[in-house]
Order: structure tokens, then C-alpha cells, then sequence
């Protein structure tokens, strides 16, 4: 094989900054470039790789992604360059931004691993940071920081600039993760066949182990160890968020927290003298994506997206799922880790464990750029265990955007060859879910719902239902708290009622 044209991961660094004076706290992009040292410290030939650095890619950040993490204290309006300024990437001529997704740590490895194999790459970075946590704690104290930067320079976007949500989705108050989960989760629940206590208690246990991972791992931001009763219970410290979900069971964003990978050809890790022992080759990846909304989707237990991709990832690898020995299961929500277990045949009680952070509830979830985290974990625990694979899975919006990496010390039998993704994908498209009616009206049975809940108690529902003809609706119940309350407290999957339409705005009226 031509060594040029063979990718390998060669350097990974992570940060967790939990300095409480925002005047002192570096700032994301300074906590970034932190993090681009420890990973060409990793390499064992320093700072020098970061000279050799062609293609510098930057995470998108929250505060360019969602609303609610907008940052009053400036913006950088080229954040690779600004990144490639501070590490002296003075040979880089090609900037890179992602768009949102937390898949896009993972889909950017695969891209730039094809485009290493092709020769259109040589040195590449990804490298992503959040301080959300001294952003937050600023506000608060009603300090002024600047974090504004205008380097110049022009930049590439890679990814999908698409709203994870319909207009009458948004219409409903469906406009973000932690609205769109729960429902996913009460699906889950129904098909489970569980009382809401004891999905409850099943959640609770399976992040306990999570929790455990990230009590002994030093970079988590929680590490307290949280025991299953604790993050399943129900109280002033721990209420419902989006209920199902408890404030435990939500990934955790506002931390301080970077991390940083870099890539480049066997051929110039040698002539740099980067040791045979810190390669890691990516033997497999896909990447796919479910219908973008969720009212689209065929049901909200499953991922045809994560199945298939976790198929082709394996058959690129020439493994079985049961040849991995490491895996960190995307965590944002207890769903997100169901779903991928049962779409990727692992059992969800393996002795392996499905984290090696503590994940996004307890590691943390430092906005769109957590599966870098997952990676640099993943290369330590190749290299350390040489011959062991280690396979990560990274999901943006709503279980809708599906990567798959997976990773061996060892190099593997063929030469690297991507399949196109599109090959795979229409087979995906072609799964489609019932008629979606914006003007629902008559009697009516719910499909899955949530109750979202703010500091005063529960706020609003939103809920999934189904038309007598099949047809489904998104709606919202009557902001009555006894109803509210009642929700939370009884089964309210597949209760039968009305549905009444005003302007596109539904109301469902439970029998």
C-alpha cells in the first residue's frame, strides 16, 4: 500500500478548565488552542506537527448553534483561523467550520481520513472547546468579557445547515433537544411495555454505570458517582426536566471543555518521527442520517439510520460487533443509548460498558465537539491494549444524523476505501412514516408525549397522536397543571380524546 495514502490518527489532547474567575478563565478559543498543544504533545514530536498542519477544522460552537447558548461577549467570525493564529498552523491554507451536529466529530474523521487515502489532505487538525460554564457564571456576575475576534480569511463549512425541526413542530414548542428526547423516551417506554416508575428506575440504572466511568476519569465534570436511585428519583434537586427525564439524566453543557485530534499519512508521520506506538488507524466508518423530522420518522424507537450505518462501519472493518472491545455510546439522553444498543445488536448490560468518558450527562457535553472527547479516550485505549478495536457512535438533532468510527492500533488488511453514503441512504428515505395532518380534528388516540417542565413546575406538553385513519399530529394538551401534573404522575401513552385545530395550532383534549 502506498504509505502517503494511508490515514492515521497520531495526536489527541483534551481540556476540562474549572477556573471560577471569569476574568481569569480562558476563553473557548483559548481553551481550544490548549487542548491542540496536549494533542501535539501526544505525538511526541511537539508543537513542530502543528507546522505541518495543511487543513485546520473547527467544531461548530453552541453559541453559533442553538439560541439558547447565545454569547453576549462577541463572536469569532473565523474561528479555524483564528485557532490556526494561536497554535502557529502557519502552513495551513485550508479553514474549515462545521455546521451543528454532534455527529460532526466523527463525520469530519471520515472525510478527512478519504480525503488523506486520496492525497488532497496531508496534516489535519479537529479541534473544538466550549466555556459555557464561565459564559454563564459572567452573565450572572454581570462581568463583560470580550471575546470577539475578526481575524479575516475565508472559510469552508462542511455539514448540513438544516433545522432539526418543522415549522409546526416549532410551532408546538419543539425546538431543541431537550424537547424532542422525551418523546422519544415515552416511545421507548410504551414499547418496553413499563409503568413510568419502573422506566424510571431503568434509566436510573443504566447511567449509573456511566456515572461510574466518570468518577474515576480526572477530565469529567461530574465525578460524584451517582448511584441509580439518585439519578432516577424525583426531588427539589433532581426534578423533571423534560419529563421523562430527570436533571441527571440531561447531558451536561454548561462546562468548560476542549479537545483536539490530529491526522496525517503513515508516510509523514515516519519522516517527522512520529512512534509506531502512538498510530491509530480508523479500520471503520459510516455515516447516515434518519428522516429530518420527527414527525416523518416510521416510529420513535427506532434508527434504520444507526442500523445500517453500524453495518457498513463493521463490514468496511471485516469485524463483528462482538470483536470490539471498547465502545462510547452517544449519551446525550438515556434514548440516544437505548436505540443505538438495540439497533447495533449490543446488550445494553454488556461487561465492556458503553462509555469510556462517563458520558454526556457526567463527562460532559461540551456542545457539538463531545465526540472528540470520545475519540482521544478511544485512541488511549487502543494504543494501550494494542490489537483491541474501539468504536464510537456520534448523533446530531434528534437521533436523526448517525457516524460511526471504528478504531485499532493495528493497520488494517486493505486500503482505506469509503463506500458513498448514498448508496446506503435510499434505502433509509424509502422508510417512510404515516401521513403527518396539520389540521387535525376529531377523536384521536396519543402516539408519545412529554410534559416540559421549568423552575415553577410543569409548563406545557407536547405530544405525537394518531387520527382514527392513522394519520398523525403533533399537539399540544391545555395548560391546565392538574392535567399537567397527571401526566407525569399516570400513563398517558395511547389515551384516547380530541383533537381540535385553530390556525394550525392543535389542541388535544384527553377523554
Amino acid at each position: 500500500m502506498d504509505e502517503s495514502k494511508i490515514p492515521i490518527l497520531v495526536g489527541c489532547g483534551q481540556i476540562t478548565q474549572r477556573e471560577e474567575d471569569p476574568n481569569i478563565a480562558l476563553s473557548p478559543m483559548d481553551l481550544t488552542s490548549q487542548a491542540c498543544f496536549e494533542a501535539a504533545k501526544d505525538t511526541e514530536v511537539g508543537n513542530k506537527i502543528l507546522e505541518e498542519i495543511d487543513t485546520v477544522l473547527v467544531i461548530r460552537s453552541f453559541s453559533d448553534t442553538s439560541w439558547r447558548f447565545t454569547c453576549p461577549f462577541g463572536k469569532y467570525h473565523n474561528p479555524p483561523m483564528s485557532l490556526a493564529n494561536r497554535i502557529n498552523a502557519k502552513n495551513a491554507h485550508q479553514y474549515i467550520y462545521t455546521h451543528a451536529g454532534g455527529n460532526m466529530p466523527q463525520w469530519s474523521v471520515n472525510k478527512l481520513c478519504d480525503l488523506i487515502s486520496k492525497g488532497e489532505v496531508k496534516t489535519a487538525l479537529i479541534a473544538g472547546g466550549e466555556s459555557l460554564y464561565t459564559q454563564k457564571k459572567a452573565q450572572r456576575l454581570g462581568l463583560q468579557l470580550d471575546w470577539n475576534e475578526s481575524p479575516g480569511g475565508e472559510l469552508t463549512e462542511w455539514g448540513i445547515n438544516r433545522k432539526g425541526w418543522s415549522d409546526i413542530e416549532y410551532k408546538h414548542g419543539m425546538k431543541g433537544a431537550i424537547y424532542a428526547y422525551p418523546l422519544i423516551e415515552n416511545a421507548i417506554r410504551g414499547k418496553e411495555k413499563r409503568t413510568i416508575l419502573e422506566h424510571n428506575k431503568e434509566m436510573g440504572r443504566i447511567l449509573a454505570k456511566f456515572s461510574n466511568i466518570a468518577k474515576n476519569n480526572p477530565l469529567a465534570d461530574r465525578q460524584k458517582g451517582y448511584t441509580a436511585e439518585e439519578i432516577s428519583d424525583v426531588n427539589a434537586l433532581n426534578p423533571y426536566i423534560g419529563f421523562p427525564y430527570t436533571k441527571l439524566m440531561n447531558a451536561n453543557a454548561f462546562i468548560d471543555q476542549a479537545a483536539s485530534i490530529i491526522l496525517t499519512n503513515v508516510k509523514h508521520a515516519k519522516k517527522i518521527g512520529i512512534p509506531r506506538e502512538k498510530w491509530v488507524y480508523l479500520h471503520g466508518c459510516a455515516d447516515a442520517y434518519d428522516h429530518w423530522h420527527l414527525s416523518d420518522r416510521i416510529n420513535y424507537y427506532s434508527s434504520p439510520a444507526m442500523n445500517i450505518s453500524c453495518k457498513e462501519a463493521l463490514e468496511m472493518a471485516n469485524c463483528n460487533i462482538e470483536d470490539i472491545n471498547f465502545f462510547d455510546i452517544y449519551s446525550c439522553f438515556p434514548s440516544a443509548i437505548k436505540i443505538a444498543c438495540d439497533e447495533m445488536g449490543i446488550d445494553i448490560n454488556t461487561n465492556k460498558g458503553l462509555t469510556v468518558t462517563g458520558g454526556l450527562p457526567y463527562f460532559g457535553g461540551p456542545g457539538n465537539n463531545y465526540v472528540t472527547h470520545s475519540i482521544s479516550e478511544i485512541m488511549n485505549k487502543v494504543r494501550n491494549a494494542p490489537g483491541t478495536k474501539g468504536l464510537i457512535t456520534a448523533n446530531g438533532n434528534y437521533i436523526t444524523k448517525q457516524s460511526i468510527g471504528i478504531y485499532c492500533s493495528e493497520e488494517p488488511m486493505k486500503n482505506f476505501f469509503v463506500k458513498d453514503p448514498n448508496l446506503y441512504q435510499k434505502h433509509i428515505d424509502k422508510l417512510n412514516g404515516p401521513k403527518v395532518t396539520s389540521n387535525p380534528n376529531g377523536n384521536a388516540t396519543i402516539e408519545t408525549y412529554t410534559v416540559i417542565n421549568d423552575r415553577k413546575g410543569p409548563s406545557f406538553s407536547i405530544l405525537f397522536g394518531r387520527m382514527d385513519d392513522g394519520s398523525r399530529f403533533i399537539a399540544n394538551t391545555p395548560k391546565s397543571k392538574s392535567l399537567l401534573i397527571d401526566m407525569m404522575s399516570n400513563d398517558y401513552l395511547d389515551v384516547k380524546g380530541t383533537v381540535l385545530s385553530n390556525n394550525k395550532l392543535n389542541t388535544f383534549i384527553p377523554n
